[in-house]
């Protein structure tokens, strides 16, 4: 399973609502990665450009895209963005491979 940063920023209705209501949003999203083979690893909230970041394994990069495009329909984000991670095994083999990619800078 991979794992994924995913960073997200709440619209003011949504601040709203969490206002109103409050509640932990780790408990309503959990299931939710679970039904699709995932695992919600750890989802704090934070200051900044984004209001919520988690670490979530997913099975594949579809299932990711997909879980990301369901909050997206929402509408309950202004903004959402997933980054696949790399551990640092799997960060020595893509160097590794790199060495063999014939790639050459232009001029």
């Amino acid at each position: 399973m991979g794992h994924y940063l995913i960073q997200a920023a709440y619209t003011p209705e949504t601040w709203a609502t969490l206002s109103k209501n409050p509640q932990d949003r780790a408990q309503a999203l959990r299931p939710v990665i679970e039904k699709m083979g995932g695992k919600l690893e750890s989802l704090y909230m934070c200051f900044g450009e984004y209001d919520v970041v988690a670490i979530v394994e997913f099975p594949s990069n579809e299932d990711a895209a997909a879980f990301g495009i369901s909050v997206a329909a929402t509408g309950a984000m202004r903004s959402y963005q997933t980054t696949p991670l790399f551990s640092p095994p799997e960060s020595v083999e893509a160097m590794r491979r790199s060495s063999g990619t014939g790639y050459s800078p232009p001029g």
